[in-house]
């Protein structure tokens, strides 16, 4: 593994030797390796591409040109109108709600857009928001897919997962149903459902032997359950709706999704990048694919190297999951004390002393999307040289959150 992550570093290092530290890259060769390894996991259902794992209009055309992708699960209504709009996809669900009034008179105000677009509902009154925006017979039918909270509530009071929709039980889920289906205006096309305490927890986390024997323990009854009420709710729904789609899954869970029969399709993004979150499963570990570099501005003492930047943060609980890792030179690690600074960030470690100022360190960020935030472009390497610098939405001017 030493050996393998410094031929890398010797590889980066030749590739962007003309660039100017902080940047950020994306490996072709490990992205098209981990999208096709996606593709495999889904096991003959499409992948839609999780867009906010991704944050490039260019690469997120590139995955969906190989076998197996189809459609993108956005994050807001503005960026799935600039994706359709883009061309990137004529087939974009957007994963959240959403109260963007100017958003939504575009989308009612379109009847090509609306064809492309499908909304994010669990609530009756985000249904009486469209209404408020544009009434029903003043705008075409506008798609619209119903989030089912994949949670697991093993006992009164006990929730595992995220806080996601109200909509839980199958009864619920038919009723919520019965409801857009009385309603004037609006097409129910979809069911997602995503097991986050699936999909988004690794099971294997380092140094933490027992609490992964926890996590599996959880997973593995959560997963029971959310397949037998995932079933009864989709059967629910079709007694209301011509489904599409019944969407689940992420990254972390893609072939456990997969093999669902309610589901036809599955969502992953983050394994094309391959974040450090993604370090900590034992079924997949994506290969490493994005990487941003930071430049040794001086040396404070033996054994510590510090680094201009470095604090690319992810979201999420404020642990130290969320720090961004050195990972070349192996060897590395953050100053407890100080961790990864907007400004500057210590590493010591066994490869410290041999870093000298003018030198770089390569990071890989906790979250796959979120890097882009940082950067305007993404230099995309290819074997030994960088063949393209590639915006992203940060770049393009695309800010959504």
């Amino acid at each position: 593994m030493a050996i393998e992550r410094d031929l890398l570093r010797d590889r980066l290092d030749r590739a962007t030797a003309h660039l100017d530290p902080p940047f950020a890259v994306v490996d072709l060769g490990a992205l098209d390796t981990n999208a096709a390894a996606l593709v495999d996991l889904a096991a003959g259902k499409p992948v839609r591409v999780a867009s906010k794992s991704v944050r490039s209009h260019d690469l997120l055309t590139r995955v969906l040109r190989r076998p197996g992708w189809r459609g993108v699960l956005a994050f807001t209504l503005p960026e799935a109108i600039r994706l359709v709009r883009a061309e990137v996809s004529d087939d974009v669900v957007v994963a959240y709600p959403t109260a963007d009034r100017a958003a939504l008179a575009e989308l009612a105000g379109d009847p090509e857009l609306a064809a492309a677009v499908t909304l994010m509902v669990d609530d009756p009154a985000q249904l009486d928001l469209v209404d408020a925006v544009r009434a029903p017979g003043q705008r075409p039918e506008l798609r619209v897919c119903l989030d089912l909270d994949a949670s697991w509530r093993p006992l009164r009071g006990v929730h595992v997962g995220v806080r996601r929709s109200p909509v839980h039980s199958a009864t619920a889920a038919g009723a919520f149903a019965a409801t857009v289906a009385g309603r004037r205006g609006f097409r129910l096309v979809g069911v997602m459902a995503y097991e986050a305490q699936i999909a988004g927890l690794g099971d294997a986390p380092p140094g933490q032997a027992l609490r992964g024997t926890v996590i599996r323990a959880v997973q593995r009854r959560s997963y029971r359950e959310l397949l037998a009420r995932r079933g009864a709710a989709v059967d629910a729904v079709r007694e209301h709706a011509d489904l599409e789609f019944v969407n689940g899954g992420g990254t972390g869970s893609l072939a456990a999704t997969s093999a669902d029969p309610a589901v036809t399709e599955v969502t992953a993004g983050s394994g094309l990048y391959g974040p450090t979150l993604f370090d900590a499963y034992r079924a997949w570990r994506p290969v490493p694919a994005a990487f941003f570099a930071c430049s040794v501005v001086r040396r404070p003492a033996p054994g510590v190297a510090t680094v201009l930047g470095g604090g690319w943060v992810a979201s999420g609980p404020a642990e130290r999951s969320r720090l961004p890792r050195p990972w070349l030179p192996a060897g590395l690690r953050l100053v407890g004390t100080e961790g990864a600074g907007e400004v500057q960030t210590p590493l010591t470690g066994a490869a410290a002393d041999r870093l000298r100022v003018g030198d770089r360190v390569w990071f890989r960020h906790a979250k796959a999307g979120e890097v882009c935030e940082r950067v305007n472009e993404l230099h995309l390497v290819d074997g030994e040289a960088v063949v393209a610098a590639v915006p992203t939405y940060r770049g393009a001017g695309w800010a959504f959150l």
